[in-house]
C-alpha cells in the first residue's frame, strides 16, 4: 500500500483521530500534526485543511503504532513551550525517524519541532544568546527545496521574508546531511533541510498571519515536497459523517438533540435527522441564560425554516437556582453542563413513557475548537498542552451520564460546519448567525449571574449593540459580537445627578475558525452612538467600554 493511503477496518480504533479517518474506504492524503504543546498547533491543522488536504492532530508521546495507523503522507512536529535540554521534555516515539525515512514520509519541524529534529538526529541545540520574539526579517536560499520557486523579493538567489519568531534556543550544529537554507538578520539558523531524507525544519511559525509568505511555504511542503493531494472534500466529509452516525446509533436506537438556535447544533441536528429520521427528538432548553427574546425567535425559526419537531423546555428556575452565588467561571460551566444533562435525562424519561423506548444517544454540536480548548480531556492522552477553559459540552459533562454521545461535527472547524450546513440546505439565516456559547450569558456576566439584575441588563445592552451592527450593515463582516456585564460600578453624571452604576463591555471580533481572532475596528462615530444609546436606554448603566484585545492573548469570551 502506498504511503498516505488508508484502508483500515472498522474494528480498528485510534484515540484522538476521527473514526471516519480510520474507517474511510477512500484513499485520502493525511497530514498528521504531532502536538508538543504549542498555542498554534491547531492553527497548523486548520491551515493545512485550507489547502484542501485532511489534517489531524495527535498528542506528542503517542506510541509509534498509533502514528502508523493514520498512514500519514506528511508529519508535522509542532512548536511547544519546552526546551529540548530539559529532563522529561517531550520527544517522538522510539523508531519514529526510521519509520518516516523508510516510508518516504515528509517531516516538517516547526520551532520546538525543528530543534527536536536537530537534537535527535545528532546535531546540537543551545540557549540563544539573543532570543527572538515577534516579527523578524530572514534571508532564505531561493534555490532551496523549502523556498525555491518563489521569485518575489529574490536577489541573486537570496529571498528576504518577514516571519513570526518565538524561540529562546537555537541550532548550533546540524545533523549530518542537513544544510542551512535560511538565517535571521542576527545570523540565527531559522530553516534547515535534508532533501535526501525529506526532513525539514523552520524555526519560525509559517501558520500565523504575521508570516505573510508562510502559507506559500506550507503549500510547497504539502504539495511539491510531500506529494499530498487536495482531496479533502466537504461532500465526502458529509457522507462519512452520516454513515458514522448511522453506525453509532444503529437501526433501532433513538437520540435526543439539544438545539440552541446556533450554527453548530442546527447543522448537527439536520445531519443526524438525515441519518436516522424520526428517531431523532430535538429539545430546546431555555436555561434562563438566553439573549433578549431568544426563546420566541429561535422556536419560530425552527418551525418556519427547518420544519424540525422541537420541544421547548423552560428550565430557567432550576438552572438559576443552582448558579445563584457562584462566581468561579469553571464551576459555572460544570453546573450548567450537569444541569443540561439532567434536563435531557428528564426529557428522555418522558419520551420513554410516550414511545415505549428510551433514547440512548445524545447529539451535540461540539466542534474541534471546543475539544481543543477543553484539552486535556480525561483519557485524551494530552500531556503538553494546557486546558484553556472547559466547554459545557466537553469538559463539563458528568461522568455518570446515561447517554452515549454522538458528536458528528467534533473534528470540524466553524467554517467547515457552515459548508456542511449549506450542503444540507440549512437556511442561510441559521448559517450566518454569530456563535453563542453553550453556557449562554453565564460567561458574559462576570461573577454571580443572579446579582444586581445583571441578566436583564446585559440582554438589553446586547440587543442594542447587535441591532446597531445590523443597521450599519456590519453583521456579516463580524465573526461574533456581544456585550459583557462587569461586576464593578463607576461614578457618573446623568440628569445633573451623581450616579454610581454598572459598567458594560462590548466585544466584536473577526476570525476564520475561532482559534485566533482580532478585534473589529469600528468607526469611532459608531461606537459613540452605540454608547450613548445604551446609557440613555438601559437603566443602571453609565459607562461603556470596548474590548480591543485579540486572541491570543485573550479568549473570545471573557469567562
Amino acid at each position: 500500500m502506498a504511503t498516505g493511503e488508508m484502508t483500515v477496518t472498522e474494528s480498528e480504533t485510534l484515540q484522538g483521530v476521527p473514526p471516519s479517518v480510520l474507517t474511510s474506504s477512500s484513499k485520502r492524503s493525511v497530514v498528521l500534526v504531532l502536538d508538543f504543546g504549542s498555542q498554534y498547533t491547531q492553527l497548523i491543522t486548520r491551515r493545512i485543511r485550507e489547502l484542501g488536504v485532511y489534517s489531524v492532530s495527535l498528542p506528542a508521546g503517542v506510541p509509534l503504532d498509533q502514528i502508523q495507523a493514520v498512514h500519514p503522507t506528511i508529519v508535522v512536529l509542532s512548536g511547544g513551550p519546552n526546551s529540548v535540554h530539559e529532563e522529561g521534555s517531550p520527544t517522538v516515539p522510539e523508531g519514529f525517524f526510521d519509520y518516516v525515512i523508510k516510508g518516504n514520509i515528509t517531516v516538517l519541524g516547526i520551532c520546538y519541532g525543528m530543534q527536536l529534529i536537530v537534537q535527535t538526529l545528532g546535531g546540537d541545540v543551545a540557549r540563544a544568546e539573543a532570543q527572538e520574539y515577534g516579527r523578524m526579517d530572514i534571508v532564505a536560499d531561493g534555490d532551496s527545496a523549502l523556498f525555491g520557486g518563489g521569485d518575489a523579493g529574490k536577489v541573486e538567489g537570496e529571498l528576504r521574508q518577514t516571519v513570526w519568531m518565538s524561540h529562546g534556543d537555537e541550532a548550533t550544529k546540524l545533523p549530518e546531511g542537513f544544510k542551512v537554507v535560511a538565517r535571521s538578520d542576527q545570523g540565527t539558523v531559522v530553516a534547515i533541510e535534508c532533501t535526501a531524507r525529506k526532513i525539514f525544519g523552520l524555526q519560525y511559525h509559517p501558520e500565523v498571519t504575521h508570516t505573510p509568505r508562510g502559507m506559500e511555504t506550507l503549500r510547497r511542503v504539502v504539495f511539491d515536497i510531500g506529494g499530498a493531494h487536495a482531496d479533502w472534500q466537504m461532500q465526502e466529509v458529509l457522507d462519512e459523517a452520516i454513515s458514522a452516525v448511522q453506525a453509532a446509533v444503529g437501526p433501532v436506537k433513538h437520540a435526543v438533540c439539544a438545539l440552541s438556535g446556533g450554527v453548530d447544533s442546527t447543522v448537527a441536528a439536520t445531519l443526524v435527522h438525515k441519518a436516522i429520521g424520526d428517531r431523532l427528538h430535538c429539545i430546546f432548553v431555555d436555561n434562563g441564560l438566553l439573549r433578549f427574546e431568544e426563546q420566541q425567535r429561535v422556536m419560530a425559526m425552527f418551525d418556519a425554516d427547518l420544519h424540525l419537531p422541537v420541544t421547548c423546555v423552560d428550565a430557567s428556575d432550576r438552572f438559576l437556582s443552582k448558579l445563584k452565588g457562584v462566581t468561579d467561571p469553571e464551576k459555572k460551566r460544570r453546573i450548567i453542563g450537569a444541569e443540561f444533562i439532567a434536563v435531557f435525562d428528564d426529557f428522555a424519561t418522558k419520551l420513554e413513557e410516550e414511545l415505549g423506548h428510551r433514547p440512548e444517544c445524545l447529539v451535540q454540536g461540539t466542534l474541534y475548537p471546543d475539544v481543543i480548548e477543553s484539552c486535556p480531556p480525561p483519557g485524551s492522552g494530552k500531556k503538553h498542552s494546557h486546558t484553556i477553559k472547559s466547554h459545557h459540552n466537553v469538559g463539563g459533562l458528568p461522568e455518570n451520564m446515561r447517554f452515549t454521545l454522538v458528536e458528528p461535527l467534533k473534528w470540524l472547524f466553524k467554517d467547515e460546519v457552515r459548508k456542511i450546513g449549506a450542503l444540507l440546505n440549512v437556511p442561510s439565516s441559521f448559517l450566518s448567525r454569530h456563535p453563542f456559547p453553550g453556557p449562554g450569558l453565564a460567561v458574559r456576566v462576570l461573577g454571580d449571574v443572579c446579582a444586581d439584575g445583571a441578566l436583564d441588563t446585559i440582554r438589553q445592552v446586547d440587543e442594542i449593540f447587535i441591532n446597531a451592527i445590523k443597521e450599519a450593515g456590519l453583521y456579516d463582516q463580524i465573526w461574533q459580537a456581544f456585550a459583557v456585564f462587569l461586576p464593578v460600578r463607576s461614578v457618573g453624571v446623568q440628569g445633573d445627578r451623581r450616579t454610581h452604576s454598572h459598567v458594560v463591555a462590548l466585544r466584536a471580533i473577526t476570525s476564520q475558525d475561532g482559534m485566533t481572532a482580532d478585534w473589529f475596528e469600528f468607526d469611532t462615530k459608531f461606537l459613540r452612538e452605540v454608547s450613548a444609546r445604551i446609557c440613555n436606554s438601559v437603566s443602571g448603566v453609565n459607562r461603556v467600554v470596548y474590548d480591543i484585545t485579540s486572541k491570543p492573548p485573550a479568549t473570545v469570551e471573557w469567562e
